[in-house]
């Protein structure tokens, strides 16, 4: 259930998207901007048709493609609710949640029926053209239920709103705490749906009925804004504060490590609104901090009551929304000492307790806690290379039952969660990872979720990827290290068969290390597999050579056989090409160790890394051998002459 309910608070996200187009116009319209009323209604066609939008955002969220026909049959469905219901009883107002009720339906429909079969002569009406019908059909049955029914939950949120919108600041101070502390588990947005757009309603001066706090205070209702202006100080004063807090506990030889960070994550929280960076930086490394941040985000919404303060955002609480929406809220300039008062206790608290209880927050990480972030190579996509590191960190594409996102944050439904590494994450970027049920995953990313989980999306569609250039840690670079070391874990066995080191290669070349250095292996079978993490570089026209690439761009050659190049690729199949990403074990060639055995010199198999530069390779194990062993090898430094296990 918490997992449906977040795929419905994400898919909320595609309607919400539409407000700062909104707000933009309605107030650019208006007497002290443009003066220009077309543009103002142009605005108010998106406000006052939030529950269509919502039925096809909500649709298109749910279905398991993000298809237009979804969206269309959630257009349909909503259509065919409201007008059904008002046919039955014109007292039943249903707002958005006959949206969100005609969206669940379509999106679930969809994705059953999407592909359905008829018969020939019905042909035309099966797939995605079945989901419009279906959803009409199911959505008259829910017209006649709720026509009679709705009435009751009508009259409960009805008080319920009452009882919130009147309940002063003990009714602002509780929805600003709650609007806080859900978001872990993203059902905020929830929430936030039922006040911002239906909860409350005012008639214009054009005699239009609006619903929802953001709708009623950007057309000019005096009563409007009191659930919305408490959120500016937090987001433009106390959050940044917070940042400031960190920074100041911060260890002094980390506080340069993290100062970049905090500054990114604070201007983006003042000017724009977008807070979950902040509060994913420290949600999990100190969750007494977030339920201290979400009292706090409770406070100011009192306070900006008590003061009488009325404003409103089109997207979120930053300053972009203070400046646009200045001129139409009440006692806006009062938010600006608010803010500056709970930028001093945001300070001033989370600076006592992180110092005091010595809470784990950025900088403040024990020295084997702490994890370098990766730097990506020069002329690599960055968002491409996120997407390859990510999903390497999440255990592989085949790890991966869904992929989704919102606003800040992947939505990934596991196969195996415990494989997730959530070190390397983090090293990647993340600024938190959360669990949730059994198999839920949330990886906080930042506002570049989009561009990083749509390029995740393409090279799961697309596993014959090259993989970008590995980046690098502060200290893979440092001198005196090449930071390509591999130790045992790294390297498995390739094939079943006896480890020979490479002077009793019956081949001058490979025996006097002239390719590089290396071992051999006698094989006991003809699957060859890959001993690394990696790319395929190479797979040579004769099919006995495959060339490899490690994520920290050793270059590693598996050469099946002596003088088997003369074979012509006879008795050797080739299961991957070049560009394609594998894994140790990946299966790399099939060979008919029988024919080769007749037809070549000999089938022991040289591997050789042919790129080594300040390293050195240490053959750890001799001897029979199972494909997949670990242990048989290191790549050190040749300085050190150590593994970096």
């Amino acid at each position: 259930m918490l997992n449906f309910l977040q795929r419905i608070g994400k898919s909320l996200m595609f309607p919400i998207a539409t407000l700062p187009a909104a707000a933009l116009l309605v107030r650019l319209g208006m007497e002290d901007f443009l003066d220009l009323p077309f543009i103002t209604a142009a605005g108010n066609g998106i406000l006052g048709n939030l529950a269509l939008i919502f039925a096809i955002g909500i649709a298109m969220g749910l279905s398991k493609d993000g298809s237009g026909a979804a969206a269309l049959a959630g257009a349909v469905g909503y259509l065919v609710l409201d007008n059904g219901i008002g046919a039955i009883n014109e007292d039943v107002k249903m707002g958005v949640f006959a949206g969100v009720i005609a969206g669940i339906a379509a999106g679930l429909l969809y994705n059953r029926y999407n592909d359905v079969k008829f018969p020939e002569f019905l042909s035309f009406f099966g797939g995605k053209r079945f989901v419009p019908i279906i959803t009409s059909a199911v959505m008259v049955v829910a017209a006649f239920v709720l026509g009679y029914v709705w009435v009751y939950p009508q009259a409960l949120l009805g008080s319920t709103a009452d009882w919130i919108l009147n309940g002063g600041a003990a009714g602002v101070g509780i929805y600003g705490f709650l609007n806080r502390l859900l978001i872990p588990v993203g059902l905020h947005h929830v929430m936030n749906t039922l006040i911002w757009f239906d909860f409350g309603t005012f008639t214009t001066t054009g005699g239009e009925v609006v619903r929802g706090e953001i709708n009623r205070f950007l057309n000019g209702d005096p009563s409007a804004g009191s659930f919305l202006a408490g959120f500016f100080p937090v987001m433009m004063f106390g959050l940044p504060a917070a940042c400031l807090a960190m920074y100041a506990a911060a260890k002094k030889e980390r506080k340069a490590a993290v100062g970049g960070m905090f500054l990114s994550i604070g201007l983006t929280s003042f000017l724009t609104g977008v807070t979950e960076p902040i509060e994913f930086s420290f949600m999990f490394l100190s969750p007494l901090l977030y339920v201290v941040h979400a009292a706090l985000t409770g406070v100011s919404m009192i306070l900006a009551y008590l003061f009488d303060v009325r404003h409103g955002f089109g997207f979120s609480a930053g300053l972009i929304d203070y400046v646009l929406n200045y001129n139409i809220a009440q006692n806006p300039f009062t938010l600006v000492f608010i803010g500056l008062f709970m930028a001093a206790v945001y300070f001033f608290v989370f600076y006592f307790l992180i110092i005091k209880l010595n809470l784990k927050t950025p900088g403040r990480e024990d020295e084997e806690e702490v994890e370098t972030e990766t730097e990506i190579e020069e002329g690599t996509d960055e968002y491409e290379a996120k997407a390859y590191h990510y999903l390497e960190a999440l255990g592989g594409r085949d790890n991966i039952e869904t992929l989704d996102y919102c606003t800040t944050r992947l939505r990934l439904e596991m196969k195996d969660r415990d494989i997730v590494n959530e070190a390397a994450l983090k090293r990647s970027g993340a600024r938190g990872v959360m669990k949730i049920g059994r198999k839920n995953l949330q990886v906080i990313v930042g506002t570049t979720v989009e561009f990083v989980a749509e390029a995740m999306k393409k090279q799961m569609q697309n596993p014959g990827m090259t993989a970008p250039s590995a980046p690098r840690t502060e200290q893979e670079k440092a001198p005196g290290s090449t930071g390509r070391r591999l130790n045992k874990e790294e390297f498995a066995m390739p094939v079943n068969g006896r480890i020979l080191p490479l002077e009793e290669v019956p081949d001058q070349v490979f025996a006097e290390g002239m390719m590089g250095p290396g071992f051999a292996v006698d094989p006991a079978d003809g699957t060859i597999a890959s001993p690394v993490k990696g790319k395929v570089v190479q797979v040579f026209p004769t099919k006995h050579a495959v060339g490899l690439e490690t994520d920290k761009g050793l270059e590693l050659l598996i050469h099946v056989g002596l003088d088997t190049v003369k074979l012509q690729g006879n008795g050797f199949e080739a299961l991957v090409e070049a560009g394609d990403l594998v894994d140790q074990g990946t299966a790399l060639l099939q060979v008919d160790l029988d024919f080769v055995k007749k037809e070549a010199p000999s089938v022991i198999t040289p591997i050789i890394f042919t790129n080594l530069e300040s390293e050195e390779v240490q053959l750890l194990q001799q001897g029979e051998a199972v494909r997949g062993d670990k242990g048989i090898l290191e790549v050190t430094d040749k300085k050190e002459g150590v593994s970096d296990e």
